[in-house]
């Protein structure tokens, strides 16, 4: 299998990062949605989109440890490598973690975990009040609710910081990172 190179990344790299990319934008963008408005009519979907992406999650991670970090593309400050590697080790184990901790929450807060019409985790009715889910365990559907929240707007962060850094790269340094990206190969300076 062919790995990146400082000039061009493979085909598997730009799958991983674009397919991951998008779809962890589209669930952050729908948790956020979802948190101001209450709408809970996109919660299931939210749900199994969130169970699925794990399943491309954990092998763009390994993939990412055996083909090793990309080089950069020029040189560039010992700050701004620093940057670039902080926000990198955010956005792969926020990735990871951000199914898990949903998943984590919704399974042990008695909610069930349905993946588009298939019961992974089943709904737990509260026999008092069938309508009303009984958790299985509170306290760690609670740590992971919050868990999830606030990983959420760290990645959030860290995907503007990711995305101003393409640019930046782009605009400014006009050295190929960003065309790289998109799979063309480059120049490295």
């Amino acid at each position: 299998m062919k790995r990146d190179t400082q000039q061009q990344f493979s085909h598997l790299t730009l799958l991983l990062h674009w397919l991951v990319g998008i779809t962890i934008i589209v669930m952050l963008a729908m948790g956020v949605y979802m948190a101001e408005t209450s709408t809970y009519s996109l919660y299931a979907w939210h749900k199994a989109i969130g169970f699925l992406i794990i399943f491309i999650v954990i092998p763009r991670v390994i993939w990412r440890m055996m083909n090793g970090w990309p080089k950069p593309a020029s040189n560039y400050s010992s700050l701004e490598h620093s940057l670039a590697s902080i926000t990198h080790w955010v956005l792969l184990l926020g990735t990871v973690m951000m199914p898990i901790s949903g998943f984590l929450m919704s399974a042990l807060g008695g909610y069930g975990v349905n993946v588009f019409g298939w019961d992974v985790v089943a709904f737990n009715p509260d026999p008092a009040n069938p309508g009303q889910a009984l958790a299985h365990n509170a306290t760690i559907a609670g740590i992971n609710h919050t868990i999830h929240e606030w990983l959420g707007y760290t990645l959030i962060g860290a995907v503007l910081l990711h995305v101003a850094g393409a640019f930046k790269h782009h605009l400014i340094d006009k050295d190929g990172t960003l065309k790289r990206m998109l799979g063309f190969k480059i120049t490295a300076k």
